[in-house]
């Protein structure tokens, strides 16, 4: 679907139904050179996020992706020695 939408007096925009029905009622602004975008925010975000990551992502333990994260940090800043 695609159409022109306008602002109203107060500067809202009204999504249409078919759209909402399709990404959902919240969405992110991102401003770009060319104009804007509206990105779906999921209603669980964390979910979405496993659900697009590797097998080897989501079995891995929070505690070992903080060090993991860590220590790629270290090596950007040059504190690694090995």
């Amino acid at each position: 679907m695609s159409g022109e939408v306008r602002t109203d007096e107060r500067g809202r925009v009204t999504i249409p139904k078919e759209v909402r029905d399709r990404y959902g009622e919240k969405f992110r602004l991102v401003e770009l050179d060319s104009g804007i975008k509206l990105v779906p925010i999921p209603e669980d975000p964390l979910k979405e996020l496993r659900a697009a990551a590797s097998d080897e992502l989501r079995e891995a333990a929070l505690a070992d992706l903080e060090e993991a994260a860590r220590e790629a940090a270290r090596d950007q800043a040059g504190e690694n020695v090995r």
